[in-house]
């Protein structure tokens, strides 16, 4: 028996919280990706003044927890004089979060290009912008597509810890309505089911490309 509490209402507030962890985890997918393809540039670019600064930034993002970064974000937001929503704080945190992790992925994929493609390319009197867009990149592309499916599903499992500094999400919907009908192990075992439902498919994505781009290779 759920105390007070019918069973319909506590599955739509879960599925509220459901659309908003799915919401949160593109919006962090898309911006972190925008992000992390300039963070990639200037890893692999000639000034040796961005190469220090972009991997500074993937080693702090890489090296400090979720949380902390949310927090800073959020907290960090506030000392400076302004007045962010845990959601905003969460998106902005959750997108740096992403961007270091991407860019690092995607700088394993160009890096794993054979060297004779560059020294190719070079030989046809290509620019380095022209080697990546039409040499490098198709093919560094196709490597990184199976690892960035794969971390995706770290992405949407991150957002649960914007439930911390009070963004109703997911998990912070559930832990109330725990707290609301006494039924912690229904309601934790239906918000994993929520997280489950999500992630599976990216899961199987990621397993399903890697086996096909490597059958094709």
């Amino acid at each position: 028996m759920i105390a007070d509490i019918p069973l319909m209402p506590i599955l739509a507030k879960l599925f509220e919280g459901l659309l908003a962890t799915l919401l949160l985890s593109l919006l962090a997918f898309v911006l972190g990706g925008a992000m992390g393809l300039l963070v990639l540039f200037a890893r692999l670019g000639h000034w040796p003044l961005a190469r220090r600064i972009s991997r500074g930034y993937i080693q702090l993002f890489q090296n400090t927890p979720l949380l902390m970064q949310m927090f800073l974000v959020f907290f960090g937001a506030s000392m400076a004089g302004y007045s962010i929503s845990p959601w905003t704080a969460a998106a902005i945190g959750l997108t740096l979060y992403t961007s270091a992790y991407l860019a690092e992925v995607w700088r394993g994929s160009v890096e794993a290009v054979p060297r004779g493609q560059w020294e190719a390319s070079s030989s046809l009197a290509m620019g380095y912008v022209q080697q990546m867009r039409h040499v490098v990149l198709p093919q560094a592309l196709r490597l990184s597509v199976a690892p960035t499916v794969g971390f995706s599903v770290q992405i949407v499992k991150g957002t649960a810890v914007a439930s911390i500094i009070g963004m109703t999400e997911l998990s912070k919907i559930g832990s109330m309505l725990a707290n609301a009908t006494f039924q912690p192990f229904l309601i934790y075992g239906l918000v994993a089911a929520g997280y489950f439902i999500l992630c599976w498919p990216l899961s199987m994505a990621a397993s399903h490309l890697e086996k096909k781009l490597n059958a094709a290779r």
